[in-house]
Order: structure tokens, then sequence, then C-alpha cells
């Protein structure tokens, strides 16, 4: 059987390393290939310790080697996982996504205040207004963008790019959407520490084939931890907009969670500020507004700590509902909430151009260090 060591390195180089946006070879994940008559012994080592990443390495390696070498040959693989450096588990390798213009945190300090449903409303509205769109879940514990744009039973598909394979995001409303909703079995909770969370997140965000964009949307996790960390050090972040409802509890958090985007070691910039659930008006009594969360708060704050505010979304039965059909309310032509985040993305927009005007581009942060923030 006519072959050599190099068909079998040429082979390997059309597949992606788990989470690293290179393939085997350049990566150099191949530590050894041992060829003798039509066997061929292949033994790789790769960052990921899952067992899903070991049996997709493995099963990769003989296809292609199948397929751009020869059927025939008796392929054996084996795959070692190093284990996440632990004294800096959360640190992921910095790199641009190409072809993406500008991507967008949307946060949130507290959980419940409407990140999510602000977040695809917002995407929504920026693909009528003729953008290129993307929205990364990055809510690893509880992901709900597959919900909310309907696509909970459909699976990202593989394609092949420059030789490479990589997932395909879903697309619906005009917007393409990749989850970890889509793997993940909707009957069971995720129970993963902060570095699976974060190679699974990695994977997501280098193994997509997401074409160009003129934005990519990326929906936070609440709170400060691992899965923020690893987005800012993962790629460059244009902006933050962070999201909040008017009483004192939720912008305490949210204040915290503008000051983690400030941070000297971070530093991205905060474009606005959000205040969903601003109030309530009765179907009955449509002139009156009930603040039933207080009055102003995100207003407020967006004054106190010298940001933009963004606009307000009132508590409305509608939002809720078109939320959990998948259909979110920013699709509803000529109506007062589909102006509502009109206005809101366009303000967000406006900050967005502002700041890619006046300041350098983000640089992607590499946290080496940073108290309490390690995973144990």
């Amino acid at each position: 059987m006519g072959f050599k060591k190099q068909d079998i390195y040429n082979a390997l180089d059309t597949i992606t390393a788990p989470g690293e946006g290179k393939s085997l070879v350049e990566n150099k994940n191949i530590t050894n290939i041992v060829t003798f008559g039509d066997e061929v012994l292949v033994d790789v080592t790769i960052n990921n310790p899952a067992l899903q990443a070991k049996k997709r390495v493995e099963v990769e390696i003989t296809k292609a080697i199948h397929k751009h070498v020869d059927q025939k040959i008796n392929v054996k693989v084996t795959v070692k996982a190093i284990a996440p450096n632990k004294e800096n588990p959360t640190q992921i390798k910095g790199k641009e996504i190409p072809n993406i213009q500008n991507i967008i945190a949307i946060a949130s300090g507290k959980g419940g205040v409407g990140k999510s449903t602000i977040t695809a409303n917002m995407a929504i509205s920026l693909a009528k207004m003729g953008f290129s769109v993307g929205v990364l879940d990055a809510d690893v514990y509880g992901p709900s963008m597959h919900l909310m744009f309907d696509v909970e039973k459909e699976k990202p598909l593989s394609v092949t790019v420059e030789g490479r394979s990589k997932m395909k995001p879903v697309e619906n409303y005009g917007v393409k959407l990749l989850s970890l909703g889509f793997f993940t079995d909707p009957d069971q909770a995720v129970i993963w520490r902060g570095p699976m969370a974060s190679k699974a997140l990695n994977q997501l965000i280098f193994d997509a084939d997401w074409g160009a964009l003129d934005f990519l949307l990326i929906d936070l996790p609440p709170g400060t931890g691992d899965i923020h960390l690893s987005i800012v050090q993962a790629v460059p972040i244009n902006g933050a907009v962070i999201v909040s409802t008017p009483q004192a509890i939720a912008l305490a958090d949210a204040r915290k969670g503008v000051a983690m985007f400030q941070q000297e070691s971070i530093n991205v910039p905060v474009l606005g500020i959000v205040e969903n659930m601003s109030y309530f008006t009765p179907e009955e009594l449509p002139n009156n507004k009930y603040y039933i969360f207080g009055q102003d708060g995100a207003k407020n704050l967006a004054e106190n700590i010298e940001t933009q505010f963004l606009g307000e979304v009132p508590l409305v039965q509608s939002i809720r509902e078109a939320g959990d059909v998948g259909h979110p309310v920013a699709l509803q032509n000529n109506t007062p909430l589909e102006a509502a985040f009109a206005q809101i993305t366009k303000e967000m927009v406006a900050q967005a151009l502002k700041r890619n005007t006046n300041l350098p581009p983000t640089e992607v942060v590499r946290i080496t260090t940073m108290s309490g923030c390690s995973t144990k």
C-alpha cells in the first residue's frame, strides 16, 4: 500500500483542534505518527479533557486518513488530554474572529433582569436595520437563545472551511446563532467547573463558521466570573451593554458589572445601560404607568457613572409571551415595543461607532492573575 508519513500529516492538517481554531498539525497536537504496512498509529495530545472531545478527534482522524489517503488503512489513534493550567484555569489564547466588525457583550450583575430578552430583541432590531448579526449564547449554565429564536430542535451542521471542519451557526429571523443549548439535554443540569465551561465556550467561538458579521452579540451569564473573564481574554470586545431593572438590589449588582469591565486589566468600554421592566401599564388603563420596581433607577446610575442611558423597556406581558414561543416582539412591525427596541439598538450602535472612532481597538485581554477569580 503506497503512502508516506507526509500523506498522513497532510490529511490531519484538515482537522481543527477542539477549541483552538487551528489544525491538529498547526497546533502541534500530533505527537507521533508510525506507519508500517497497511497500519498507521497516531498519537494525539489535546487540551480538552472531555470524553466527547477525545472521541471526536479519534473519529475525525480516522475519517480524514480514509478520505485523503486510503480507505483500506487500519488506523489506530491514541488521544491524551493535558490537564488545564491550575495556576490560571480561565486563560484562553487570545485571537480575533475573522470578518466580525463589532463584538458587543450584553451583561447583567443580577439574574432575572431580562438580559437574554434584551439581547434577542436587539439582535432582531439590528437585522431589521440591515446589519448582518450573530448571537453567541455564552450563558453556559442556563442557555436560552435557542428557545427565544424557536430553533431548539435544530442542530448546527458541520461544514468544511478551507479544508477544516467547522460548526455552521443555526439561523432564524436573519440572525446567526450558536448556543450550548443545542448540545445539552434540556432535562439535565450542566454541572461543570470553570475550565470545562471555558473550553466549551472557546469551541463555540473559534470552531464556528460565523462568516462576515457587522455585529456579534454575546449574551453573558449573570454575575462576574469565569465565563466573563474567558470572553474578555478570548476576543477583542468593542463594548459592553449592561441590563438592569430599576430596583436598588439590581442596580447594586449592575454597578459591579460595570466595574468589572472598567477594571484596568480588562478595560472594555461600557456603551450604556438598558433599563428593563421600567414600568407597568395595564391594558385597560393604557395611559397609566405604575413604577413597580422604582423609577429612573438605571437612568440615575448611568448618570452617576458617566455612561449612556440607552433606553427603557416596560413590563409588558406580550414581551414574555413572545419570548416563550420563540418570536421576539421586535419582529412585530409598527408597534410601540418594536419602536422601543429599535431606539435602544440605535443608541447602542451610535455609542459603538463613537467608541470605534475615538478609541483604539481594545486589545485582547490576557489576565494572568486576578484576586478572587481563580477556580478551585
